[in-house]
């Protein structure tokens, strides 16, 4: 092929300036070679290609950068081309999709229409005084249906235990699913931020006013039918409550279709209700549209059917018809239909924890929404849309995330079956519940933990769990907040310990000690789900001695960790933060031992304004008094109520054995306390019966608070806290702790960027954060633009005259909401030699935006 450029010549070169110059292709293939290497060559590399390749000794250097730069166009209009023709096919497809739609709703509307006339019609005839035989035949038409209703089961008397009872009950699943897919045998509702578009996860609907719970998603996916089709039967694959699936018969179908009998195992989300399982019939095939769909439905005395197994450690849980249809998209790709339709038998569970297994909302996003996600991944990541880093392959991060969630999971549960039991409490506190596991190569099962998981001095693995009722703490924030505040809760000793099982030398047990985290953590990104509710990381912590003889936790350490559900704006989102130690060579096949934490949303429901809520509850009082404590609710007149379950696993051996059960209960329990302290920071709100937290009373902070009001009467002539300046050190840091207005010190530094050092409680309360987590916020990260403006030019006046007025603004808290405020005042804070020590800053009157 060859490709014409105008070349402009100098005179004594004797070409032609305009003329053009016509690459040959031995010069075409060498410049691609060149551009496939480095599409924009810097100048010196230009010369140096004239100079290396002698086919190209006619060519000026700028010519050859004209080339490039053409070649780049090229590039980037084929790009662009091909992103068009993408939104286009999707759109085209989205297009479909909205039609159907559509037509479904006309038809509901339809149905609703007739259905409204016809019980206005009986109304008016049973309501009447007319002598006709109206109401009559209602009554005989209701006995009609009754007859018909008692003769339908009939059907059921059929020999189901055969391969055409089976069918029959597999055609009846087939029929009932499609009409919940694609037409109006449920009344779909769709969730609220669930915009259907090129780029969004699809169109998600929960049922409303139907029998159990259900869920319906459908969306646009570049992979061929059966592709989706065998990635969402791979159940285990994408739904982390999924414990197991066991395929007992296979039978092939007369038309063509296969009918699977499955029982299908789950974990309990929470420490608080039995784990579900499954009995079900699931039947598979392809329609005369050349559609694929696979339905599913459990089988019941009811349905008929061979008995399932039985377990005594699950409860079992009824699938109404349910599966996906995939319908083949013009242009390639598939339109994936999926229905969710359970009933988890709510009843069996505490009355607190039924609005978790009777929410539609929850069971769109752990199922149905997971499903068409992950496939979506799996379509991303096979067209090389999706970059990750590390240089490790995506089927082996995503096995890292299953390995987190399952590890949790089996912590959580405690299966007998898994080598689990549980020990005894010393100390008489049932709070913490702890076992142990002294069966590691069947722990986690084959696949996840082998036998040489413990290190030659490790005998088993201890886990200690226990749960509690948070109220008006969003999981999200509070997820968040764990992640980015370590110090606020963990035990860097405790932490070290738990990495000690990667290492063949003993370590010995920790004390926890109260906020003994002096280390930093440094996250480093791995991976990330397309839509970003999910991401893996590697957290480095970097390592430090208390003293000479703690030099063994001088160490840095490596953690995996795995973080979900921080959106906020996520309805009936579960948020989860789990990891677990790693070693510095971190291979694919590392084994995981993991802990962490789970917040669940319970429900959300206004009450009438005025009535006092917690923010923290007692688990064992609320499930006692569930609903006395149910119908309380904030000034606001709204109650989040959540569930945070927490797990810690440890190894041990026979010798530490108690030493670690201790000291894991223990630690557990100051985790508890320390979550309390975190949900009064981050959901401050008037009425908690929890006290705030107590002022610091050291030496340092009665002498900076001195100098604050000292520094404060100095520069604006006016007290602080009164006109009394003869008030006591103790008195003056209780006046400043519970004042009405944030003050807050930032440290005055020229070479690093200031951050806040202290706080008062209502300080802590706008940042939302904590005293110690407080040193990790910056002050420009804090205010807005505008603010740092201000201050800017304010500057030189604060440092001259003492102090300045700051305008009205708005500022971020450490959870990144916005806070507006009426006025900031800034003085320096001077010691007793009147040298600088820091920046005050009091925010008056402000407000969450």
């Amino acid at each position: 092929m060859m490709v014409h450029t105008m070349h402009r010549e100098s005179p004594d070169k004797g070409l032609d300036s305009g003329k053009y110059v016509r690459y040959t292709p031995e010069q075409v293939e060498a410049l691609e070679r060149v551009y496939t290497e480095c599409p924009k060559p810097s100048s010196l590399r230009r010369h140096q290609l004239i100079r290396e390749s002698p086919i190209l000794s006619n060519i000026e250097p700028k010519q050859i950068k004209v080339w490039f730069q053409n070649r780049r166009c090229r590039e980037k209009q084929r790009k662009e081309a091909a992103r068009l023709q993408t939104v286009n096919r999707k759109l085209n497809a989205m297009n479909k999709l909205l039609m159907e739609e559509n037509d479904r709703l006309q038809k509901q509307v339809s149905h609703l229409v007739y259905e409204n006339g016809r019980m206005k019609h009986q109304l008016h005839t049973a309501s009447g005084t007319t002598t006709d035989n109206s109401c009559e035949s209602v009554v005989v038409s209701g006995q009609q249906h009754q007859q018909q209703n008692s003769n339908h089961p009939q059907h059921l008397q059929r020999d189901a235990n055969n391969p055409a009872g089976l069918l029959s009950i597999a055609e009846e699943a087939l029929a009932e699913f499609l009409s919940k897919a694609t037409g109006t045998a449920v009344d779909w509702v769709q969730m609220i931020g669930m915009k259907p578009g090129p780029d969004s996860i699809g169109i998600v609907s929960i049922s409303r006013n139907c029998s159990g719970i259900a869920a319906r998603a459908c969306g646009l996916v570049s992979l061929e039918p059966m592709k989706v089709a065998e990635i969402l039967k791979d159940r285990q694959s994408w739904l982390r409550d999924c414990r197991c699936v066991d395929t007992l018969s296979v039978i092939p179908a007369g038309n063509g279709g296969t009918i699977e009998l499955i029982y299908t195992q789950m974990y309990a989300p929470t420490t608080l209700a039995a784990a579900r399982d499954f009995w079900t019939l699931r039947y598979s095939t392809c329609l005369e549209d050349g559609s694929y769909v696979v339905c599913e439905r459990s089988l019941t005395s009811t349905t008929g059917g061979p008995n399932g197994p039985p377990s005594s450690s699950f409860v079992r849980a009824e699938m109404r018809p349910s599966g996906f249809l995939i319908r083949p998209c013009d242009g390639g790709g598939s339109i994936v239909h999926i229905v969710d339709h359970v009933d988890l038998d709510a009843w069996s569970v505490p009355e607190v924890m039924r609005p978790l297994y009777e929410s539609s909302k929850i069971l769109a996003q752990k199922m149905t929404v997971a499903a068409l996600r992950h496939v979506r991944q799996i379509a991303q990541e096979t067209s090389g849309e999706v970059q990750y880093g590390g240089g490790r392959q995506p089927a082996v991060l995503r096995t890292f995330s299953q390995k987190l969630c399952r590890g949790f999971n089996d912590a959580v549960n405690g299966f007998v079956d898994d080598g689990w039991s549980p020990l005894g409490s010393n100390d008489g506190a049932e709070d913490i519940s702890v076992m142990i596991n002294l069966s590691p190569g069947k722990f986690g099962g084959p696949s996840h933990y082998g036998s040489s998981f413990l290190p030659s001095f490790g005998s088993g693995v201890l886990c200690a769990k226990a749960s509690m009722l948070l109220e008006n703490v969003p999981p999200a924030v509070l997820v968040r907040f764990l992640r980015e505040h370590r110090s606020e809760w963990a035990d860097y000793g405790v932490d070290a310990y738990a990495a000690a099982s990667l290492r063949a030398s003993p370590f010995a047990v920790p004390c926890a000690r109260a906020g003994g985290f002096p280390s930093n953590q440094v996250i480093l990104p791995l991976a990330q789900t397309v839509e970003h509710e999910e991401f893996l990381e590697v957290v480095r912590l970097e390592g430090h001695a208390y003293s000479p003889e703690d030099m063994g936790l001088a160490r840095d350490m490596y953690l995996l960790q795995l973080c979900s559900g921080v959106d906020e704006n996520v309805v009936g989102g579960c948020a989860q933060l789990v990891f677990a130690p790693i070693d510095e060579s971190f291979a694919d096949d590392a084994p995981l031992l993991p802990s962490g934490f789970r917040v669940i949303p319970l429900e959300h429901k206004s009450t009438p304004n005025g009535a006092s809520g917690n923010r923290t509850l007692d688990l064992a009082s609320a499930l006692e008094g569930s609903t006395r404590q149910g119908s309380e609710a904030g000034p606001n007149g709204c109650n989040f109520r959540s569930v945070v379950t927490i797990a810690f696993q440890f190894t041990f051996d026979n010798h530490t054995r108690d030493s670690v059960a201790s000291m894991a209960r223990q630690y557990v329990r100051s985790i508890v306390g320390s979550i309390q302290r975190v949900a009064l920071a981050i959901a401050p709100r008037p009425g908690s019966s929890i006290s705030p937290m107590s002022a610091p009373t050291s030496p340092e902070a009665l002498t900076l608070v001195r100098w604050i009001s000292r520094s404060y009467r100095v520069h604006t002539g006016a007290d602080l806290f009164g006109s009394d300046s003869q008030t006591s050190d103790d008195t003056l840091l209780r006046q400043l702790w519970s004042h009405t207005d944030a003050i807050l010190c930032c440290s005055l530094k020229t070479n690093a960027s200031p951050v806040f050092t202290f706080a008062n409680q209502t300080g802590l309360d706008m940042l939302e954060t904590t005293l110690v987590a407080l040193q990790d916020i910056m002050l420009d990260k804090t205010l807005d633009e505008s603010g740092r403006k201000a201050l800017c030019s304010e500057f030189p006046k604060i440092m001259q005259q003492g102090y300045a007025h700051l305008p009205a603004g708005v500022c971020e808290s450490s959870m990144g909401r916005l806070v507006s405020y009426e006025q900031a005042t800034v003085w320096k804070v001077l010691e007793d030699d009147e040298s600088n020590h820091c920046l005050a800053f009091m925010f008056v009157n402000w407000s969450f935006v």
